[in-house]
């Protein structure tokens, strides 16, 4: 989920927002004018539910806060928060080291929320008390309901939500194996999802079409998302222990920066298998990648191009040494073509690596266990 607005930095993170979370707080602020606050004027009423609306996403964030603040005190670098339509999102650039650290780093995010809850709703009482116009006490009043919701629904078993992260911490402490236990909260977060996505339609159908569209979205995201977590978990599972020279493309096909692109099609990339291929520079050093679709964009009239004009330049991270571990890459988004990185020592390209080289990892670390690796 990334951010399409850049808020600023809290304690040196980047805070940023989905473009999502205008069209959320847009339906906020519309169901809070329309159908929850109680009054006749609406400027006043449209005003309250705009400022209901940024509180509410305030909370959403100190819920965020709450986990990165408590990372980093356990030595996980946070590399960003990021508030979108379902929620907020704290990027974790690591994994804590004991289910200790686990279990505080999840269980604080509910707290937070809950404490939300807890102060708005002193919020109200006081306000009350005290004769605050009624559209102040109901506003108060919501916010109060829906931090204690969420409190309560981020504490349901299942990865990705908090209560997940719990019941992996627990587990993990109980059985003392991480991925075992972090597999058995993937397992819990995708029949929770599934259990919500029948749930929501069910409701569609006999109810609240709104409600039960929503309970559904969130099913869905919640199933999808733990899918996509067992995936990255047998991911990492599968590249322990592993370097680099043990997984990538030895030798590949590739061509000088200074080569000219129409030569290098004919001689080359046009009876190769590779679908992308290094850039070297004059010093044998990889400085870039070319796919066969931006070659094949090539007019072959055009003989002056050269493959360094056609290249994606390779940043200096994308440029790994044979023995550095196969995890390291992991993080690695493919550059272009599924190129992950190259492999060079010594100003000589060894080979590359591929999203169909860790494909392959996955596979081969399935056949040594005996079970199918997935999809």
């Amino acid at each position: 989920m990334k951010q399409t607005f850049r808020l600023g930095t809290f304690r040196g993170i980047p805070v940023g927002m989905h473009w999502s979370v205008l069209v959320i707080m847009f339906l906020i602020a519309e169901i809070l004018a329309r159908s929850v606050l109680p009054t006749a004027d609406p400027a006043a009423r449209w005003t309250a539910a705009v400022l209901v609306a940024v509180l509410f996403m305030g909370s959403l964030a100190a819920h965020e806060f709450a986990h990165a603040l408590v990372a980093r005190r356990h030595g996980v670098r946070v590399g960003s928060i990021t508030l979108w339509a379902l929620g907020g999102l704290a990027e974790l650039d690591g994994e804590p080291a004991t289910a200790r650290a686990d279990l505080q780093i999840a269980g604080v995010g509910p707290l937070a929320s809950a404490a939300a809850g807890a102060a708005f709703a002193g919020a109200w009482a006081a306000g009350h008390a005290l004769g605050a116009p009624v559209i102040v006490t109901a506003s108060l009043s919501w916010l109060a309901a829906t931090n204690i919701l969420i409190a309560v629904f981020n504490l349901l078993p299942g990865a990705p939500l908090d209560g997940g992260r719990i019941l992996r911490a627990l587990l993990w402490g109980r059985r003392g194996d991480r991925a075992s236990a972090t597999r058995s909260a993937q397992r819990a977060g995708m029949v929770l999802g599934q259990a919500m996505i029948g749930a929501g339609l069910l409701v569609l159908l006999l109810s609240s079409w709104f409600n039960g569209l929503w309970l559904a979205v969130v099913g869905w995201f919640i199933a999808g998302s733990a899918r996509a977590e067992a995936r990255w978990t047998d991911l990492r599972e599968a590249a322990k222990g592993l370097r680099v020279a043990d997984v990538m493309t030895r030798d590949p096909d590739h061509g000088w920066a200074w080569q000219p692109a129409s030569a290098f099609v004919q001689d080359v990339a046009a009876r190769s298998r590779q679908t992308v291929f290094p850039v070297v520079s004059v010093s044998g050093d990889p400085v870039g990648a070319v796919t066969v679709d931006r070659l094949a964009r090539v007019p072959k009239q055009e003989t002056g191009v050269t493959l360094g004009d056609l290249s994606v330049p390779l940043g200096s991270d994308r440029i790994v040494g044979p023995e550095q571990p196969v995890e390291d890459l992991l993080q690695m988004a493919p550059v272009a073509g599924g190129l992950v990185a190259a492999v060079a020592a010594d100003h000589h390209l060894l080979g590359i690596v591929t999203t169909d080289d860790l494909q392959r990892m996955m596979r081969q670390t399935g056949l040594r266990r005996g079970s199918p690796a997935p999809a």
